[in-house]
């Protein structure tokens, strides 16, 4: 771990952030840490560091569902590696997690060492997963062809995709991207036809059968 690195903690929990980056910041030569309680604090922090060096990010914290933050951090900020740190660590959610574009995953079980590990892995460019992950369980071809389809989407189509799963209307996606309304509509049509879907409701469906979005109220 270099000295000149930038590493931002994106989690809700003060006392784990705060460990983390201490134990991270306590090594010779450590890294500069960036910490960000929710998920838009995550964001601004991506903006604010563009060229850090990594992110790591908890797939639960307030204002992402899921892996939707996942992949609208990818969209927005491509040339942050992100790695996903969860206590949810089966291998059901870390074999999505790397195909929507993490590049390792790291359960919050894991010790402080073995977080060390895998951090100057992604640093070097490498992937990481945890000792003992098997790729090739539990394979559901329906899923697999939705993972698929959702890698298909430009950046931008992520990030609209990701805000209709936040309830928001056309009108507002187009305000905060600061783009036209119609710009958004034909995001729109895009998103459903390259997801086979005929409605926004079909299209958060399918996202929550990938852990990306909340399946119900």
């Amino acid at each position: 771990m270099g000295s000149a690195a930038t590493i931002i903690i994106a989690d809700d929990h003060p006392l784990f952030r705060g460990a983390l980056g201490q134990a991270l910041g306590s090594a010779e030569g450590g890294p500069e840490i960036v910490e960000a309680a929710d998920f838009d604090s995550a964001r601004r922090a991506a903006t604010e560091h563009p060229d850090a060096d990594l992110m790591l990010l908890d797939l639960s914290m307030p204002g992402a569902s899921g892996l939707t933050g996942l992949m609208m951090m990818r969209a927005e900020h491509q040339n942050i590696p992100v790695a996903v740190i969860s206590a949810s660590d089966d291998t059901t959610t870390i074999r999505r997690a790397l195909e929507l574009g993490a590049s390792a995953f790291i359960s919050k079980s894991s010790g402080i060492d073995e977080i060390r590990q895998a951090i100057d892995t992604v640093l070097e460019g490498g992937f990481w997963t945890p000792p003992g992950f098997d790729a090739d369980r539990e394979h559901d071809p329906e899923i697999e062809t939705l993972i698929t389809r959702l890698k298909t989407l430009t950046p931008q189509q992520t990030r609209v995709l990701g805000m209709i799963g936040e309830g928001l209307l056309n009108k507002q996606i187009a305000y905060e991207l600061g783009v036209s309304e119609a710009t958004i509509k034909a995001h729109v049509s895009a998103i459903l036809l390259k997801l086979n879907v005929d409605s926004r409701t079909q299209a958060v469906i399918q996202m929550a059968k990938i852990g990306a979005a909340p399946a119900g109220p």
